[in-house]
């Protein structure tokens, strides 16, 4: 059993009406694996895990989730399976712990064993000393965790998390990104949706990148590293005509950047040159700052080039030879 997929999809397909929501998508989810599923909104993630729950059902393809599929063992192929879909939904006037004691009653854990895995999974999302406030009370990231935690209460082998930081502040992302790495790092398989290239970039092995239902990159992050752009700055200087010329002749490529300035992209090394260039010239330097990584670059231009684009043929090479479309 180990060595069956936690997710083996294949030419899967939904349409609605005339909009086909995910086209012929294949991908593979070893067991133990973070792996991600990245794309803007309307790429069609949820639509798919919808299909793995078994929400709704697909017009073409196979699915299995370890090895099972909806067709063949109905409900059992959720087993070892839990997350949510979206946002988590609790009782607002509850507590925490008692929102989970309901689920686990649910469940037929009888009372002890329901009582050590709630304090188990609360510890987990560093909700146990919040756990006897009412989850009207809580913030958004709190019941996002909350939702890690009733997820975990089934003790999953799959662990399917939907867009788990939207909507949270920079200290809830890290702190979601924190224990979503433990969790991978007991031996737990992750499936995480998102559009966020930075939080899937570090947290994950592999990833598929989705744009309006089909994939548009399969395969590892270090992978993707490798066939992304030069990192891009936003540099502001006392005069920025001439420091685009001085960039030029340092092998940059220099265009105007939204909100002023200039947006340069190249080598650092090169960069490195060039500032000293622009302080030998006399001219004032205002400021230099990271305005997107390699990665998101590469993402924006995976996802939101026209099919008719230039780059269109860096989407089909980014897909590799044998990946279904």
């Amino acid at each position: 059993m180990n060595d069956v997929l936690a997710v083996d999809a294949v030419d899967l397909t939904k349409t609605f009406g005339a909009l086909t929501a995910v086209d012929r998508i294949s991908l593979q989810v070893a067991q133990g694996e973070v792996y991600g599923l990245l794309g803007p909104n309307g790429a069609g993630k949820t639509t798919l895990l919808r299909m793995l729950f078994g929400l709704i059902r697909p017009d073409g393809g196979t699915l299995e989730v370890f090895g099972r599929s909806w067709p063949r063992d109905g409900v059992r192929t959720l087993d070892g399976v839990a997350g949510f879909i979206e946002s988590p939904r609790f009782y607002p006037g509850l507590s925490g712990r008692r929102n989970l004691r309901l689920l686990a009653g649910l469940d037929g854990l009888d009372t002890p064993t329901a009582t050590r895995r709630v304090d188990e999974v609360l510890d987990l999302v560093d909700l146990a000393g919040r756990d006897r406030e009412k989850v009207r009370g809580y913030s958004f990231g709190m019941r996002q965790r909350l939702g890690v935690a009733a997820a975990l209460l089934r003790d999953p082998r799959l662990l399917v998390l939907d867009e788990p930081a939207n909507g949270l502040d920079p200290a809830g992302i890290r702190d979601m990104r924190a224990l979503v790495k433990r969790l991978a790092g007991s031996g737990l398989t992750v499936l995480l949706s998102s559009h966020d290239m930075a939080e899937v970039e570090q947290i994950c092995d592999d990833v598929t990148i989705m744009r309006t239902g089909q994939v548009v990159y399969h395969g590892s992050i270090a992978t993707l590293r490798g066939r992304a752009p030069a990192q891009a700055h936003r540099l502001a200087t006392t005069d920025d005509p001439r420091a685009a010329a001085l960039a030029a002749t340092h092998g940059l490529t220099v265009d105007s950047a939204d909100g002023g300035g200039l947006a340069v992209r190249g080598d650092e090394t090169d960069l490195d040159a060039l500032i000293a260039a622009i302080v030998g010239a006399g001219i004032g330097l205002r400021g230099l700052t990271l305005s997107e990584t390699p990665l998101e670059a590469l993402f924006f231009m995976l996802t939101e080039t026209a099919p008719d684009a230039p780059t269109a043929d860096l989407r089909r090479a980014a897909v590799p030879t044998g990946a279904h479309r």
